[in-house]
């Protein structure tokens, strides 16, 4: 995880405050990693020229990255992005008493790491819409740029951490209803743990394809936790497994299925990206033990393809 001084759950009421430690801490990554040459000059600043007035340097900028940026306040065209959430029951496992950034839910990861997103649309000028959803739409907000907007989806998000939903989910239904809401070019980003009422995958990817309608490009952030959903890591001791949507139970050893359920987990994955590679939807599974990075570095390639 980012190296953040906000550790426990009660202290992330600031949404807007953590999405901006975890943005400097990735820009300053950046800087320092193997994308140093990937561009993250935010639509505000741009490069300084050699020979230009030094009088619109952003000095403090310059102490960050040791590069000189010069602020840029000619008006620039929006892209418009579009979050959705998936908040059914599974996205709050595992359910955790003490969160900390280095112990979080799914849904937790998911609105940490939209807000960091929208704390980038920001700086980037990019218009930002929001989608969460259950077994229906339970919040829309359409694609705006204003500072009042982003403050009223923040404070959505923060309902959204506090509510831990026990809803079932209906993510083909909810994606054809929200693709119908969606009428401007768009990138679209879409946090889901794939895990649905309806076990007929072909719905979820008609579903996908609708929101490639009018153009969109769409990223797929297949959260989950890798300790536990992908790695099986319970112990070698028995354990009662509940499906907290559908309230089916099974009781196993888990390191005596463990092997079988590597191999099938792999081939699920898989199957996931080659279908999404088929619709043009880009995949990107996001171990939610593993940070912020992975989405962030995600929104600045696809925007890169996008423009």
């Amino acid at each position: 995880m980012e190296n953040l001084t906000v550790k426990h759950i009660s202290e992330l009421n600031n949404l807007e405050l953590l999405a901006n430690q975890v943005v400097e801490g990735f820009i300053t990554g950046m800087h320092k990693s193997p994308f140093h040459g990937f561009s993250v000059e935010f639509a505000e600043h741009r490069l300084y020229n050699k020979g230009e007035s030094t009088k619109d340097i952003d000095w403090k900028l310059f102490a960050k990255t040791k590069k000189l940026f010069v602020k840029r306040y000619e008006e620039e065209t929006n892209l418009r992005c579009h979050l959705i959430i998936d908040n059914s029951a599974s996205m709050n496992y595992p359910l955790i008493d003490n969160v900390t950034l280095e112990n979080l839910s799914k849904i937790g990861f998911s609105a940490i790491a939209s807000a960091a997103l929208m704390e980038i649309f920001k700086r980037q000028r990019d218009a930002v819409g929001v989608s969460i959803y259950t077994d229906e739409i339970d919040y829309y907000a359409p694609a705006k740029g204003s500072d009042r907007h982003r403050r009223m989806i923040l404070a959505q998000l923060d309902k959204m951490l506090k509510s831990n939903s026990k809803a079932t989910t209906n993510t083909y239904k909810a994606l054809h209803e929200i693709s119908e809401k969606i009428h401007k070019r768009s990138l679209i980003f879409l946090f889901t743990d794939m895990f649905q009422i309806s076990k007929n995958e072909n719905e979820l990817f008609k579903a996908l394809r609708h929101l490639k309608y009018n153009k969109h490009e769409v990223v797929l952030f297949h959260t989950f936790d890798g300790k536990l959903e992908y790695d099986l890591n319970f112990g070698n001791t028995p354990k009662k497994f509940v499906d907290v949507e559908s309230g089916d139970q099974i009781n196993l050893y888990a390191d005596s299925v463990k092997e079988k359920y590597k191999i099938e987990i792999e081939k699920y994955f898989n199957d996931l990206k080659l279908k999404c590679m088929q619709y043009k939807i880009d995949y990107v599974p996001v171990d939610i033990r593993k940070g912020f990075h992975q989405v962030l570095i995600s929104y600045l390639i696809s925007r890169k393809k996008f423009l």
